[in-house]
């Protein structure tokens, strides 16, 4: 049986000042949906809070994942459970190199499942991340350098895209992927997702724009406004908003409110 994400009635304040006022979304593995909206709508919100972020004070709702409210739990612990979230704005470790981080990451999971585990053996490990090095076509230096240390914005991105291939999650929050990138960086992180993307990953793409989703095709689309996702539909949903803007959708929300 698949796992799905599935959040109900999910109101968040952020310094007693409401931002999400009642999110209702299911996600499923195997599916991919975009997220869209305008600035300020509260998209980030619900992704942080998805994971845990301690600013971001649930009042009302459930995170349910895999069967489990998540809510009480901590970040790491969500993680383990098989949620991912890829930053807009991936943080530089210096002096810790991808395949350093990587493999701690892979250790710390397993040591949280049985804290006798001695940790991946490295030639496991050296096998586990060019395999995923190549299926991403990723250059094996990459490996070498530091996390986000020195990276374009494309590289980042494409880090976090790694770190989604060797952490093999089961829903993956994509928060602005595409913030920053050029045609080029755009297409070449869509790709990896494109290539991770099967019956075992859902994703959430959560973007402004049309433009990531010319190569990521999502299945589902919704349309966030004012801390509620106010419009859901296909791939055309997005379409028309390209086309459009957000002023039809907020003709339609007051008429609703009259």
């Amino acid at each position: 049986m698949s796992a799905a994400l599935e959040i109900r009635n999910l109101h968040v304040s952020v310094e007693g000042e409401p931002i999400l006022k009642g999110v209702n979304l299911i996600v499923r593995q195997g599916e991919i949906h975009a997220l869209m909206g305008p600035n300020g709508s509260g998209k980030s919100t619900l992704s942080y809070t998805i994971m845990g972020h301690p600013a971001y004070e649930v009042t009302a709702g459930q995170v349910i994942f895999d069967g489990v409210d998540i809510l009480e739990l901590e970040p790491d612990e969500r993680s383990r459970l098989g949620l991912f979230l890829a930053f807009q704005y991936p943080v530089a470790i210096p002096g810790v190199t991808v395949a350093n981080f990587l493999r701690n990451a892979i250790n710390a999971r397993r040591r949280a499942e049985n804290p006798e585990d001695k940790g991946i053996p490295i030639p496991a490990f050296r096998k586990l991340l060019i395999e995923k090095m190549d299926m991403l076509k990723m250059d094996h230096d990459f490996a070498g350098r530091y996390l986000n240390d020195g990276f374009s914005g494309g590289e980042k991105k494409r880090a976090e895209i790694l770190q989604m291939a060797v952490l093999e999650p089961k829903i993956a929050i994509m928060d602005e992927t595409d913030s920053g990138l050029d045609i080029d960086a755009l297409r070449v992180v869509s790709e990896g997702v494109n290539r991770l993307a099967g019956p075992n990953l859902g994703v959430l793409v959560i973007t402004h724009y049309q433009r990531i989703l010319n190569y990521i095709k999502p299945q589902f689309v919704h349309i966030m406004m004012d801390g509620q996702i106010v419009e859901s539909g296909g791939p055309d949903l997005a379409l028309h908003l390209e086309e459009h803007g957000y002023d039809w959708l907020r003709e339609k929300q007051n008429g609703n409110e009259r």
